[in-house]
């Protein structure tokens, strides 16, 4: 990754981070990591050593992650909110350095910290001298998958330089996407906008101050966005583009943010763990309809599943079997329908509802409730029945107090009218929190 610093150098005086206001540039960004490679080489990392990195989004965190990728090690970046527990975690990954952040991003604890655990595909990649990222994900079954990349692979895919952009990095720094995003903020010569928490009213504020032009983000925050009214407490004409992924976006969601943000580019964005993120266009701006690739991936689809092959895929997964075929394609479990060179994504196999052997999709009913007054958000899933194997539930959240036993006759009426008879909620529960996750993805539960 010589060749990023290379780039770095070219503008010392740019602005790379706002974090929390306090402003790093290029130039220090520099010497802050050959700072952090002198600490590993004279604590005694050695080329395939792994460590883990604990923290979220900092000027200081991010040097340390290329610091170790330049010397050779494999990087496990964990947020304090990850998906799988640190212990958890490193009994399936092993490690022998921990990294540890203070809150704020700026000091970190470095020591050693060993834990034993191997395989052929840790032992391949250090034959192969190339650092490594190694990134956690849930699972469709809830038991957590540890994903390794060769990580100057999927940093080569920013080699060719792009428009510098003013942009927050909203998903986690071990998220794949989280990673993708502040990657290709920094290779373009852009600046990374950090902040304390993701809440709507924290990032709004960053957007006002900084007047940032991209937000990578969910439909989930969106939805909030538009049901909380903060957007107009706020200047957010900055905005240039604000992209969304990770889930199926509502419909009523994109036209009120469209109708919000009517010059602000709307783009849905498609990736992977296992494959990477793919170059994206949105039909236009009010569309679910997407067209995705880019050089390095290929797209297909069979029995109305979406399979991609990529040229930035893991090397493989350290406690799973292989996803791929034989000709390196993946089965991304995202049902699709198609229309010339554009797809638009129903939604996971595994978020399927099967109610009496017909399938349910969550999105389609909660595209329904969302219509609805006094519904700030909704979460639809499947619940265990005796006779039909499951039936739909919906789970929602209220703008304002309303009678459980009101808002499912108002439910039941409007689904009624919208959908066949089957994918009517057969239960509606009040929820009494936000219905996301701390990665602002839908909780289905």
């Amino acid at each position: 990754m010589q060749w990023l610093l290379d780039r770095f150098s070219a503008a010392p005086d740019r602005a790379a981070f706002i974090h929390r206001d306090r402003k790093v540039r290029y130039g220090e960004v520099i010497a802050l990591i050959e700072r952090y490679r002198a600490l590993l080489r004279d604590r005694g990392l050695v080329r395939g050593d792994r460590a883990v990195v604990l923290g979220d989004y900092s000027p200081e965190l991010f040097c340390m992650l290329i610091a170790l990728a330049l010397e050779g090690g494999i990087v496990i970046p964990l947020s304090r909110e990850a998906v799988v527990e640190r212990a958890s975690a490193l009994a399936i990954s092993g490690c022998e350095w921990l990294i540890d952040y203070d809150e704020a991003g700026v000091s970190a604890t470095v020591s050693r910290h060993e834990v034993a655990a191997e395989s052929p595909l840790l032992a391949a990649l250090r034959a192969s001298g190339h650092p490594g990222l190694l990134l956690f994900s849930s699972g469709s079954t809830g038991r957590p998958k540890a994903i390794l990349h060769d990580f100057d692979r999927v940093a080569a895919k920013f080699i060719k330089q792009r428009a510098a952009v003013i942009a927050i990095p909203f998903l986690m720094i071990d998220h794949f996407g989280g990673i993708n995003t502040i990657l290709g903020i920094v290779a373009s010569l852009g600046t990374v906008v950090t902040v304390a928490n993701r809440g709507i009213d924290s990032i709004c504020r960053a957007i006002e101050t900084h007047r940032v032009e991209l937000l990578p983000t969910t439909p989930s925050f969106l939805t909030m966005l538009m049901a909380s009214g903060l957007d107009g407490d706020y200047d957010l004409s900055s905005l240039k583009r604000i992209t969304y992924g990770t889930e199926v976006m509502p419909q009523g969601t994109l036209d009120r943010v469209r109708q919000r943000f009517p010059g602000v580019m709307l783009q849905q964005t498609y990736g992977l763990s296992e494959v990477g993120v793919m170059r994206s266009q949105s039909r236009d701006d009010g569309s679910l309809w997407v067209r995705i690739g880019g050089e390095g991936f290929q797209t297909k689809v069979v029995d109305d599943i979406l399979w991609i092959r990529s040229d930035y895929a893991m090397l493989g997964y350290l406690n799973a079997p292989s996803e791929f075929d034989a000709d390196g394609w993946f089965n991304t479990q995202d049902r699709v329908e198609v229309d010339g060179d554009y797809f638009r994504i129903l939604g996971r196999v595994t978020d399927l509802i099967n109610v009496g052997g017909q399938k349910v999709y969550p999105a389609e009913v909660e595209e329904v409730i969302l219509g609805l007054d006094n519904v700030a958000d909704v979460a639809v899933y499947g619940e265990a029945h005796p006779l039909l194997g499951q039936v739909v539930v919906a789970k929602v959240l209220t703008s304002a107090p309303e009678g459980v036993i009101d808002l499912k006759r108002r439910i039941r009426a409007a689904c009624g009218a919208a959908l066949t008879n089957y994918k009517v909620p057969a239960k509606v529960l009040l929820a009494d929190g936000p219905l996301y996750t701390a990665r602002q993805k839908k909780r289905r539960a």
